[in-house]
């Protein structure tokens, strides 16, 4: 017999295990770029246009995680957390982005 498993519950647990640890890693993620996400769109909401490095660093921004980049037009870089994005206009400025087409 080619039987793996004792029964199911062995199989389920196994699987289960298996699962939980990638799930936690992508988890851990999604968890930091939905913070970050967040930092934006309320950014955005309470009408900034501009915010320093350290005003989103204090928030809890992580510069390390995003969704996308994308080139405008003038071959300026955007950065985005799902629809919410950035552009380095100074050393440590920031113009913020709102992606209506995402």
């Amino acid at each position: 017999m080619d039987k793996k498993f004792c029964d199911d519950y062995c199989r389920s647990s196994y699987n289960n295990k298996i699962r939980a640890e990638t799930n936690g890693i992508i988890r851990n993620f999604n968890r930091i770029l939905k913070r970050n996400r967040d930092i934006l769109e309320q950014l955005h909401a309470n009408s900034k246009d501009q915010v320093s490095m350290v005003q989103l660093t204090r928030l809890g921004f992580n510069f390390d995680y995003h969704t996308h980049n994308r080139l405008n037009k003038e071959q300026e870089l955007h950065t985005f957390c799902y629809e919410f994005g950035y552009r380095k206009i100074e050393p440590d400025k920031f113009m913020l982005i709102r992606d209506d087409e995402t």
